[in-house]
């Protein structure tokens, strides 16, 4: 007996390998439209950030949520003024999710490999972004 095959679907293969690119985009999105409901703007929502209240001082995380508030109400300049970096990241999220779907469809893993320097060059500028949005003339870098 010849088996048949069925051209009403994607391969299990091609399935399989989506299943996690797709996930990962439910899950963000799922995360997204909660801050995007739930104001971040309004006290009581959502926890201090400990090293804000311990010291003071904003960390590169600090007016995340208010600026993916921002972001999905469509007000980039808001979103920006949060935290710059934040929001630079959605953008970049966007663009290696998407080459990460492109590659999982045709198969093919995805690899970014990124030399140390490069990591070095994130970090100090992740560090350079921190000491200045906690000085007087970085102030516009502050949530």
């Amino acid at each position: 007996m010849v088996p048949r095959t069925s051209q009403a679907g994607p391969p299990a293969g091609r399935v399989r390998r989506l299943a996690t690119p797709l996930g990962i985009l439910a899950t963000v999105t799922a995360a997204f439209a909660y801050v995007g409901t739930v104001d971040p703007n309004e006290p009581g929502h959502y926890p201090v950030c400990p090293l804000l209240k311990i010291t003071g001082a904003f960390c590169p995380g600090c007016g995340g949520l208010r600026s993916a508030h921002a972001f999905i109400h469509g007000d980039l300049g808001a979103a920006f003024s949060a935290n710059a970096v934040a929001t630079t990241g959605y953008f970049l999220f966007a663009v290696v999710w998407v080459l990460w779907l492109v590659r999982a469809w045709r198969g093919q893993p995805l690899r970014i490999a990124l030399a140390p320097a490069w990591w070095w060059s994130i970090g100090a500028l992740l560090l350079i972004f921190t000491v200045v949005r906690n000085l007087p003339f970085g102030s516009a870098l502050a949530p």
